[in-house]
């Protein structure tokens, strides 16, 4: 079988690698099938270690380019997104309503992620 190729470990890789690993008991014996057809693909090709943050880079320039290039943009459209808050009342029941609102949407979210299927 193939060696796994050396990528960079961030937390997603962690997560996914932790799931299967609780679910590697579950394996159906196929004979050796399935190690037979992954030992006959090709290797994947790698990755740069560099790649990741040339990309960033690069979307940090493309946003600067856009920021540079309509500077009353980014003005108007702050001053419009401050003048609809402004013009909303707020008061003491909103903010708790908001953060119940909040609070629910996050309790929530994390039930779903957390359950236990």
């Amino acid at each position: 079988m193939n060696a796994a190729p050396d990528f960079d470990d961030d937390w997603l890789e962690r997560t996914l690698r932790n799931d299967a690993a609780e679910h590697r008991a579950d394996h159906v014996d196929d004979g050796g099938f399935t190690a037979g057809v992954m030992a006959a693909l090709p290797a994947p090709a790698g990755v740069p270690r560099w790649r990741k943050p040339v990309e960033w880079a690069l979307w940090g320039v493309v946003g600067a380019g856009v920021m540079v290039s309509l500077p009353a943009l980014a003005t108007d459209v702050a001053r419009e997104l401050f003048r609809l808050a402004a013009a909303q009342p707020i008061s003491l029941p909103h903010v708790a309503a908001t953060l119940v609102a909040l609070g629910a949407a996050t309790w929530a979210g994390a039930a779903y992620v957390l359950r236990g299927d």
